[in-house]
C-alpha cells in the first residue's frame, strides 16, 4: 500500500460534525489562539477548543459562524485550556492564508460529516 494512504475504515472512525461559534475569547499570553466555545447540538452539547486564528478571523468574524469540528480527537492542553476537538480549515503551504472549512448551506448543529 502507498504511504498515506488509508483504508475507509480507518477514515469512518473519524467524527466529523457541523459546530456553531457561540463564544470568542482572548486566551492570556496567547498571540495566535483564541478559546472557541462550540455548540454541536443537543445530543453532543458544548465543546471548547482552541484555535490558532488570530491573525487570519477577528472575534466579529468568528462568532456564530458554522464550522466543521474533528469531534473524537483526543483531547489536549493548550495554554491550561482543555481543547476537545480540531475545527477543519484549508491553508496554502506557507499558512500565509487560512480559511475556515463550513457547511455550505444551513444545517443542524451536530449533524454528521462523511
Amino acid at each position: 500500500m502507498a504511504e498515506g494512504i488509508v483504508e475507509f475504515s480507518d477514515f469512518m472512525k473519524f467524527d466529523f460534525r457541523v459546530a456553531q461559534i457561540t463564544n470568542v475569547e482572548d486566551i492570556e499570553g496567547a498571540d495566535k489562539l483564541y478559546k472557541l466555545t462550540l455548540d454541536v447540538g443537543e445530543e453532543i452539547g458544548e465543546k471548547t477548543i482552541c484555535a490558532g486564528l488570530k491573525e487570519f478571523y477577528s472575534k466579529e468574524e468568528l462568532n456564530y459562524k458554522k464550522i466543521i469540528l474533528f469531534l473524537n480527537l483526543k483531547p489536549r492542553m493548550m495554554r491550561g485550556i482543555e481543547s476537545q476537538g480540531m475545527l477543519l480549515a484549508a491553508s496554502i503551504s506557507d499558512h500565509a492564508q487560512v480559511v475556515l472549512i463550513g457547511p455550505e448551506k444551513e444545517i443542524e448543529n451536530g449533524s454528521r460529516v462523511g
